[in-house]
Protein backbone atom coordinates (compact mmCIF):
# COMPACT_ATOMS: atom_id res chain seq x y z
CA UNK A 1 0.00 0.00 0.00
CA UNK A 2 2.23 2.72 1.09
CA UNK A 3 4.39 1.99 -2.59
CA UNK A 4 0.92 2.57 -4.21
CA UNK A 5 0.26 5.55 -2.71
CA UNK A 6 3.65 7.11 -3.47
CA UNK A 7 3.43 5.98 -6.93
CA UNK A 8 -0.26 7.99 -7.30
CA UNK A 9 0.82 10.92 -5.54
CA UNK A 10 3.83 11.38 -8.21
CA UNK A 11 1.58 10.67 -10.97
CA UNK A 12 -1.10 13.27 -9.37
CA UNK A 13 2.10 16.00 -9.54
CA UNK A 14 3.34 15.36 -12.86
CA UNK A 15 -0.42 15.90 -14.39
CA UNK A 16 -0.43 19.04 -12.01
CA UNK A 17 3.08 20.00 -13.33
CA UNK A 18 1.59 19.78 -17.29
CA UNK A 19 -1.94 21.60 -16.57
CA UNK A 20 0.50 24.53 -14.73
CA UNK A 21 2.65 24.63 -18.29
CA UNK A 22 -0.13 24.92 -20.74
CA UNK A 23 -1.66 27.34 -18.50
CA UNK A 24 1.26 29.92 -19.07
CA UNK A 25 0.95 32.20 -21.59
CA UNK A 26 2.89 32.11 -24.93
CA UNK A 27 5.96 34.39 -25.00
CA UNK A 28 5.94 35.89 -28.75
CA UNK A 29 9.30 36.01 -30.41
CA UNK A 30 9.55 39.07 -33.01
CA UNK A 31 11.37 37.61 -36.23
CA UNK A 32 14.98 38.97 -36.53
CA UNK A 33 15.67 41.70 -39.36
CA UNK A 34 17.09 40.40 -42.18
CA UNK A 35 20.16 43.09 -43.24
CA UNK A 36 18.09 44.37 -46.09
CA UNK A 37 15.78 45.22 -44.17
CA UNK A 38 17.42 47.48 -41.72
CA UNK A 39 19.57 49.46 -44.25
CA UNK A 40 16.38 49.28 -45.98
CA UNK A 41 14.69 51.23 -42.73
CA UNK A 42 18.13 53.13 -42.37
CA UNK A 43 17.73 54.71 -45.86
CA UNK A 44 14.06 55.16 -45.32
CA UNK A 45 15.01 57.63 -42.42
CA UNK A 46 17.80 59.52 -44.65
CA UNK A 47 17.21 58.96 -48.11
CA UNK A 48 20.84 61.29 -48.17
CA UNK A 49 22.93 58.55 -46.78
CA UNK A 50 25.22 57.50 -49.08
CA UNK A 51 27.32 55.12 -47.66
CA UNK A 52 23.90 53.58 -46.63
CA UNK A 53 23.20 53.22 -50.00
CA UNK A 54 25.94 51.59 -50.90
CA UNK A 55 26.16 49.22 -48.25
CA UNK A 56 22.76 48.04 -49.68
CA UNK A 57 23.71 47.54 -52.97
CA UNK A 58 26.44 44.90 -51.56
CA UNK A 59 23.55 43.86 -49.79
CA UNK A 60 21.47 43.56 -52.97
CA UNK A 61 24.13 41.99 -55.05
CA UNK A 62 25.09 39.06 -52.31
CA UNK A 63 21.22 38.16 -52.30
CA UNK A 64 21.50 38.06 -56.36
CA UNK A 65 18.80 41.77 -56.51
CA UNK A 66 20.61 43.07 -59.19
CA UNK A 67 17.56 45.05 -60.29
CA UNK A 68 17.55 46.28 -56.70
CA UNK A 69 21.20 46.57 -56.85
CA UNK A 70 21.24 48.54 -59.92
CA UNK A 71 18.37 51.01 -58.32
CA UNK A 72 20.31 51.60 -55.63
CA UNK A 73 24.11 52.49 -57.19
CA UNK A 74 22.39 55.00 -58.83
CA UNK A 75 21.21 56.68 -55.46
CA UNK A 76 24.94 56.61 -54.19
CA UNK A 77 26.03 57.93 -58.14
CA UNK A 78 23.70 60.78 -57.53
CA UNK A 79 24.69 61.50 -53.71
CA UNK A 80 28.50 61.45 -54.61
CA UNK A 81 28.92 62.10 -58.01
CA UNK A 82 32.85 62.74 -56.68
CA UNK A 83 33.58 59.75 -55.50
CA UNK A 84 31.80 57.29 -57.46
CA UNK A 85 34.16 54.62 -59.48
CA UNK A 86 33.85 51.85 -57.63
CA UNK A 87 29.97 52.74 -57.45
CA UNK A 88 30.26 52.74 -61.73
CA UNK A 89 32.51 49.41 -61.64
CA UNK A 90 30.01 47.45 -59.37
CA UNK A 91 27.34 48.85 -61.43
CA UNK A 92 28.82 47.71 -64.41
CA UNK A 93 29.30 44.12 -63.35
CA UNK A 94 25.09 44.03 -62.64
CA UNK A 95 24.74 44.59 -65.87
CA UNK A 96 26.73 41.99 -66.98
CA UNK A 97 25.03 39.28 -64.72
CA UNK A 98 21.85 40.70 -66.23
CA UNK A 99 22.79 40.40 -69.93
CA UNK A 100 22.89 43.97 -70.45
CA UNK A 101 25.95 44.21 -72.00
CA UNK A 102 25.75 47.97 -73.68
CA UNK A 103 25.09 49.00 -70.41
CA UNK A 104 27.87 47.00 -68.86
CA UNK A 105 30.19 49.15 -71.32
CA UNK A 106 29.38 52.50 -70.65
CA UNK A 107 29.15 52.11 -66.27
CA UNK A 108 32.66 50.69 -66.98
CA UNK A 109 33.78 53.42 -69.66
CA UNK A 110 32.54 55.99 -66.58
CA UNK A 111 34.42 53.78 -63.87
CA UNK A 112 38.19 53.55 -65.60
CA UNK A 113 37.55 57.17 -65.90
CA UNK A 114 37.46 57.58 -61.90
CA UNK A 115 39.67 54.93 -61.43
CA UNK A 116 42.21 54.88 -64.59
CA UNK A 117 44.44 52.58 -63.39
CA UNK A 118 42.47 49.45 -62.03
CA UNK A 119 43.24 46.79 -64.10
CA UNK A 120 40.09 44.83 -63.22
CA UNK A 121 37.97 47.51 -64.58
CA UNK A 122 39.62 47.21 -67.97
CA UNK A 123 39.41 42.88 -67.57
CA UNK A 124 35.65 43.61 -67.05
CA UNK A 125 35.03 46.20 -69.45
CA UNK A 126 36.68 43.46 -72.11
CA UNK A 127 34.40 40.60 -70.73
CA UNK A 128 31.37 43.49 -71.68
CA UNK A 129 32.73 44.26 -75.41
CA UNK A 130 33.37 40.20 -76.20
CA UNK A 131 29.57 40.30 -75.47
CA UNK A 132 28.38 42.59 -78.09
CA UNK A 133 30.76 41.47 -80.69
CA UNK A 134 33.78 43.67 -79.69
CA UNK A 135 37.09 42.01 -80.19
CA UNK A 136 39.32 45.01 -80.72
CA UNK A 137 37.96 47.03 -78.40
CA UNK A 138 37.51 44.01 -76.21
CA UNK A 139 41.80 43.19 -77.04
CA UNK A 140 42.67 46.49 -76.27
CA UNK A 141 40.87 46.43 -73.05
CA UNK A 142 42.97 43.18 -71.59
CA UNK A 143 45.91 44.55 -73.37
CA UNK A 144 45.81 48.07 -70.68
CA UNK A 145 44.95 45.71 -68.30
CA UNK A 146 47.67 43.19 -68.03
CA UNK A 147 49.73 46.59 -68.77
CA UNK A 148 48.47 48.21 -65.55
CA UNK A 149 49.34 44.28 -63.98
CA UNK A 150 51.86 42.06 -65.90
CA UNK A 151 50.70 38.81 -63.36
CA UNK A 152 47.25 39.67 -63.90
CA UNK A 153 47.08 35.99 -65.16
CA UNK A 154 43.13 35.92 -65.78
CA UNK A 155 42.98 38.73 -67.79
CA UNK A 156 46.47 37.23 -69.58
CA UNK A 157 44.03 34.00 -70.01
CA UNK A 158 41.01 35.91 -70.78
CA UNK A 159 43.14 37.62 -73.93
CA UNK A 160 45.03 34.56 -75.26
CA UNK A 161 41.29 33.34 -75.79
CA UNK A 162 40.48 36.39 -77.81
CA UNK A 163 43.41 35.94 -80.11
CA UNK A 164 42.53 31.76 -80.07
CA UNK A 165 39.07 33.45 -81.22
CA UNK A 166 40.25 35.24 -84.17
CA UNK A 167 42.72 32.66 -85.55
CA UNK A 168 45.67 34.45 -83.97
CA UNK A 169 47.57 31.21 -82.28
CA UNK A 170 50.70 33.24 -81.84
CA UNK A 171 49.58 35.89 -79.52
CA UNK A 172 47.60 32.91 -78.12
CA UNK A 173 50.64 31.05 -77.30
CA UNK A 174 52.38 34.56 -76.58
CA UNK A 175 49.87 34.74 -73.21
CA UNK A 176 50.46 30.62 -72.55
CA UNK A 177 54.64 31.55 -72.44
CA UNK A 178 53.82 34.48 -70.07
CA UNK A 179 51.45 33.01 -67.65
CA UNK A 180 53.93 29.49 -67.15
CA UNK A 181 56.54 32.07 -65.64
CA UNK A 182 54.32 32.93 -62.61
CA UNK A 183 51.19 30.93 -62.92
CA UNK A 184 51.44 27.10 -64.20
CA UNK A 185 47.93 26.19 -63.79
CA UNK A 186 46.15 29.11 -65.30
CA UNK A 187 49.00 28.94 -68.03
CA UNK A 188 47.96 25.05 -69.12
CA UNK A 189 44.46 25.80 -68.70
CA UNK A 190 45.13 28.35 -71.92
CA UNK A 191 47.52 25.54 -73.36
CA UNK A 192 44.84 22.72 -73.82
CA UNK A 193 42.76 26.05 -74.79
CA UNK A 194 45.30 26.25 -77.43
CA UNK A 195 45.48 22.48 -78.25
CA UNK A 196 41.92 21.87 -78.36
CA UNK A 197 42.19 24.45 -81.29
CA UNK A 198 44.68 23.49 -82.73
CA UNK A 199 42.98 19.76 -82.98
CA UNK A 200 39.53 21.12 -84.61
CA UNK A 201 41.55 23.03 -87.41
CA UNK A 202 43.70 19.94 -88.57
CA UNK A 203 40.30 18.09 -88.47
CA UNK A 204 38.72 20.73 -90.95
CA UNK A 205 41.59 20.92 -93.08
CA UNK A 206 41.45 16.98 -93.47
Amino acid sequence: MPRRRSLLLIIVALLTACSQDNERPSVQVSPQKSDIQVRMEQVASNPRDADAWFHLADLYDGAGMYPEEIDALKKVIALKPKEIGYAYEQLGTAYNRMGKYREAVRSFLKAKGYSPKNPVIYNNLAASYGMIGKTNEQISALEKAITLRPHYAIARYNLGIVFLKKGKRAGALKQYQELNKFDEGTAQALKQKIDAKGKRSRREMQ
